[in-house]
């Protein structure tokens, strides 16, 4: 059961049994095949379906503020998520960390072997509904004792939530209480690495507000 609240203070509580992190969520069909095509290029198998949904077990999704990962080729991404609460959808910041190198031969896995930070508060979606594409994705990562920014850009860029959720439910069935989705991200300024402590912000320049979560990961030794 994750201990959730709402922007002004009310606690919310999720139990989650589904967690779907939606893949290859970009609105430009075009460059999402191009970026395809050049993974593909580096002996990544190409998704079965744009978008496509991984699952996740739900015990992965955590707001812990310090989290453990095996080895030291992980990192993290900021992603919207949304879940529906009480029949009412709400949206939060989440990362998909996600094992890079296991990546390369199978991107399910790689999501699988990670937990999934996300912030404890949330906002109902409706309220960002009608200028979503304001929103703005952004992270920091400390790489070796130094903050920098690592991500930064609009959700425009990407499949609205409702898109998303359409997309599951065309295949899965209603997306109701005790789901969560994570909606993909933007891209890494300077590629992907891994940090010592990551910060994620989902900002609304239009209430002038915003979603933040850090997390700190201890690296775990890989043994044979």
């Amino acid at each position: 059961m994750l201990s959730l609240k709402s922007a002004d203070g009310a606690p919310l509580s999720a139990e989650v049994r589904d967690l779907i992190v939606a893949g290859w969520a970009g609105r430009d069909r075009a460059a999402v095949d191009h970026h395809i095509a050049e993974l593909a290029a580096l002996g990544v198998a190409p998704p079965s379906q744009v978008p496509l949904y991984y699952r996740v077990s739900a015990d992965r999704l955590t707001t812990a503020p310090r989290v453990q990962v095996l080895g030291t080729e992980s990192s993290g991404e900021a992603e919207a998520i949304v879940l529906p609460i009480g029949g009412v959808l709400w949206v939060g910041i989440a990362s998909d960390h996600t094992d890079r190198k296991v990546e390369s031969y199978s991107v399910a896995v790689s999501k699988e072997m990670c937990v999934k930070p996300m912030g404890a508060e949330l906002w109902p979606f409706a309220e960002v509904a009608d200028h979503w594409d304001e929103l703005v994705l952004r992270s920091y990562a400390t790489i070796g004792g130094d903050r920098v920014l690592y991500q930064e850009g609009k959700v425009a860029g990407l499949l609205r939530p409702e898109e998303l959720i359409a997309g599951w439910e065309a295949a899965h069935g209603r997306f109701s209480d005790g789901q969560a989705m994570l909606c993909g991200t933007v891209p890494a300024i300077g590629g992907i690495r891994p940090a010592e402590r990551f910060e994620i912000v989902l900002e609304d320049p239009l209430r002038r507000r915003s979603l933040t979560h850090a997390y700190s990961m201890e690296s775990l030794p890989v043994v044979a």
